[in-house]
């Protein structure tokens, strides 16, 4: 059962009411309500609306059925974890023994739209707020809806024989509405601290390591997916630059894990790929300035 948000205590609602009278009688009108913009955000159009975003969702999600069905998650002695001590330059990758295989998933973004809760902030305009999130958790299962292509996919690898875990950084104390979440979404169910795995069961807070390391001392991790890098390393996190950011992202021996083990999935909403100036993204030698614009040297005269 989701726990409804707790509505204002009865004397804050008089209060309320009465300043709302003192500024009639004062002469003073209430302020007008803010007005809701005429289209959400173009970010948002474009994950939540958009034909395209849903083609990008499903394109992953079949290749990594692809990859872990047809070809078995390539090399099965190895799992696609980053051990311990390992670099993104120089990477090793968690020996797998004889453990079972398993897939594991971030759920915001990656197997979740947030429809309910982006609705809300593309309407008020407020930004993110830990607090109204959390409420979220507790209380917006019923305004999700699967990721394009994530139900299939999710289903498919449980009939192959391949379990699915996810490693979220929703928060732990409210596990059983995320799972119901998931469930109301149809993807199945999730059990706390076997497969599903949130902010605050360990010591590591937002960062997923220690919770990757975790559920790859119990399975063979053969692919993991999510809409952020974070989602894959918590080394990113660390690059200084988004330049930096970026190369490390594709290349080197980092690059030939996409669509090889790492699957990631389209978010232009919010995360840590938001990030950078003008410099940081339009590099000096690539920037133009429309010929019909610029005025004339005092040479072209």
């Amino acid at each position: 059962m989701i726990r409804p948000v707790p509505e204002r205590p009865l004397a804050a609602a008089a209060l309320g009411l009465l300043l709302s009278a003192c500024s009639t009688v004062m002469g003073g009108a209430p302020e007008a309500a803010p007005q809701a913009p005429a289209a959400p955000p173009a970010t948002m159009q474009y994950l939540y609306g958009s034909g395209e975003a849903a083609a990008l969702g499903v394109q992953a999600w079949q290749a990594l059925v692809d990859h872990v069905v047809v070809n078995r998650g390539g090399n099965p002695e190895d799992s696609v974890v980053l051990a311990a001590g390992t670099t993104l330059t120089a990477p090793g990758f968690v020996r797998c023994g004889d453990r079972p295989p398993a897939v594991v998933v971030d759920i915001d973004e990656t197997v979740l739209l947030n429809l309910g809760y982006e609705y809300a902030e593309a309407v008020s305009g407020a930004p993110f707020d830990p607090e109204r999130w959390a409420r979220w958790e507790q209380s917006g299962a019923d305004k999700v809806v699967a990721a394009p292509g994530a139900a299939a996919a999710v289903d498919a690898l449980r009939k192959a024989g391949v379990t699915v875990v996810f490693n979220s950084n929703r928060a732990a104390a409210n596990a059983a509405w995320t799972a119901y979440a998931l469930r109301a979404a149809g993807l199945g169910n999730a059990v706390h601290g076997q497969t599903l795995f949130l902010a605050g069961d360990d010591a590591g807070g937002s960062a997923k390591d220690g919770r990757r390391a975790t559920i790859a001392a119990k399975y063979c991790v053969i692919a993991m997916a999510g809409d952020q890098l974070g989602d894959f390393s918590d080394l990113f996190a660390a690059i200084p630059s988004v330049a930096e950011r970026r190369a490390a992202a594709a290349s080197g021996p980092i690059a030939a894990l996409w669509g090889r083990g790492w699957f990631l999935l389209p978010n232009p909403v919010y995360g840590s790929a938001l990030k950078g100036g003008f410099d940081d993204v339009f590099p000096s030698d690539r920037r133009w300035s429309d010929p019909a614009t610029v005025p004339a040297t005092e040479g072209a005269r």
